[in-house]
């Protein structure tokens, strides 16, 4: 038959586990953090050429989230939105055009 712990046993057993790994961490070489991030962080350009020269520049600047921007078209701002929303507006936005076979 096995001999039952104490709950202060335990806690103290935990507590000296939990100072090692501290220590442990606190000697390990300290992470190399990302740069800071610019403002603009992308800058898509459209032109399209079908009807005459149409051109739109969507830029998509720094938030306080890394995977979200706030997204600027043509100087207007638009929105925030992470990258596929913003390319999914532009699809929306640039519809198809009907072809005409040239021989």
């Amino acid at each position: 038959m096995a001999y039952r712990r104490t709950k202060n046993y335990s806690a103290a057993r935990i507590e000296a586990m939990r100072r090692g790994k501290e220590r442990a961490r606190l000697d390990r070489p300290a992470p190399d953090l990302p740069t800071e991030l610019p403002d603009l962080r992308m800058r898509i350009v459209v032109e399209r050429f079908d009807f005459g020269v149409e051109r739109h520049e969507f830029e998509l600047r720094k938030t306080n989230r890394c995977d979200v921007y706030a997204v600027t078209i043509d100087g207007k701002k638009w929105k925030k939105s992470g990258l596929t929303g913003v390319l999914d507006e532009l699809r929306k936005a640039l519809p198809r055009v009907i072809s005409s076979r040239a021989a």
